[in-house]
């Protein structure tokens, strides 16, 4: 027999440049056996889940204009979604907390990093 339970989030967040409240509530079915723990377990994959959507997804999607770019072929959504990961992933590498800031220092010296080689 399949068990199934729903839970509810009750979430708030705060846009830090303007300050703007909003607040929203989320329902998830889950197959979890229920635990005393089982609260705070899901809770905290909703938290993991969310924080691989912050950290990578927005960057890519926000910083990197990804979803604004229309192919119509899926290899070329592949290659550009490759070089995106490896975009984030060097940038990081380089100590850029910011991706934005990264973007601004390369395009601000593009043509003193490719000219000084050679």
């Amino acid at each position: 027999m399949f068990n199934c339970r729903v839970n509810m989030i009750e979430r708030e967040s705060i846009i830090k440049k303007t300050g703007k409240v909003s607040q929203e509530v989320i329902y998830g079915i889950t197959s979890v056996a229920y635990t005393p723990t089982v609260a705070q377990n899901l809770l905290y994959w909703t938290r993991q889940h969310w924080g691989i959507e912050n950290k990578l997804h927005y960057r890519r999607d926000v910083t990197l204009r990804e979803d604004a770019t229309r192919m119509t072929r899926t290899h070329q959504a592949q290659v550009v979604a490759t070089l995106n990961n490896f975009v984030v992933a060097l940038a990081t590498y380089l100590g850029f907390s910011n991706l934005a800031s990264a973007r601004r220092f390369f395009q601000a010296k593009f043509d003193a990093l490719i000219f000084s080689s050679s």
